[in-house]
C-alpha cells in the first residue's frame, strides 16, 4: 500500500486474444454449436496463456449473427478478481455500443459462455440486458475438476432467468467444455480462490 488511494483501474483482453478478433469477427460463428466452440477453444487457450481461468465468453447480435465482444477470464493477468470472462464480454460489449442496458431499444444480444456464470457473473448477465444465455453446461463437474468456487447459487436460477425476459440454453459443447476443465484440474495452473488456497 504505497499511501495513494486508486482512482480507476484498466483491464483489456490478452494480446493472443486481440490477434484473433479479426478472424472471429469477420468470419463469425453462425450457429450455437460454433459460438460455443469458439468459447471452449478461447477458454482452453487462456489458462494455458497464464491469464486466468478455463473461461471464454462472447455477446453476439443475436438477429444478424455478429460478433459484438469477445472475454476472458483476465483475473490473473489484471489483479481483478471481478475480471472473469462474462464481466469482460458484458463490459466491452457495452462499452462498444455505448450504452449499460443491451436489452434497449428491443435489442436481442445473446451471451455465449463455456459453463454456468459463477454467482458474481449469474448476477452481472441478469442486469446487464442480454436476452439469453447460452452455456455448454452446468452442475458441479466445474468445481470438482478445476477446484474453483463458483459460489451459491439461487436452486431455480434458469427459472429466475428466464422471469426476467433471458432464455437459457443449456447443453451445446457440453464434453468439450469438460475436457477443458479436466486439462486446468490436471495443471499446476493457480487457482485463485480467496480463502488462503491459492498462491499469493
Amino acid at each position: 500500500m504505497t499511501g495513494e488511494i486508486a482512482t480507476d483501474f484498466t483491464a483489456s483482453l490478452p494480446p493472443w486474444l486481440v490477434d484473433d478478433l479479426d478472424r472471429i469477427t469477420t468470419e463469425p460463428p453462425a450457429t450455437t454449436e460454433a459460438r460455443i466452440a469458439v468459447v471452449n477453444r478461447l477458454a482452453d487457450r487462456n489458462w494455458r496463456e497464464g491469464n486466468g481461468g478455463p473461461f471464454a465468453a462472447m455477446v453476439v447480435d443475436a438477429a444478424s449473427g455478429a460478433v459484438v465482444s469477445v472475454g476472458v477470464n483476465v483475473v490473473l493477468q489484471s489483479n481483478l478478481s471481478a475480471m472473469h470472462a462474462e464481466m469482460m464480454a458484458l463490459s466491452l460489449a457495452q462499452q462498444a455500443l455505448g450504452r449499460w442496458d443491451l436489452g434497449a431499444h428491443g435489442a436481442e444480444y445473446e451471451l455465449v459462455v463455456n459453463w454456468r456464470p459463477c454467482v458474481m457473473c449469474y448476477g452481472a448477465t441478469m442486469w446487464s440486458g442480454v436476452r439469453a444465455l447460452t452455456i455448454a453446461g452446468e452442475g458441479a463437474e466445474v468445481e470438482r475438476l478445476t477446484g474453483f468456487d463458483e459460489g451459491p447459487m439461487p436452486p431455480d436460477w434458469k427459472g429466475e432467468f428466464e422471469r426476467r425476459g433471458i432464455r437459457v440454453s443449456v447443453g451445446v459443447g457440453h464434453d468439450d467444455a469438460l475436457e477443458v476443465f479436466r486439462a486446468f484440474g490436471a495443471s499446476d495452473a493457480v487457482v485463485y480462490n480467496a480463502r488462503g488456497s491459492s498462491e499469493g
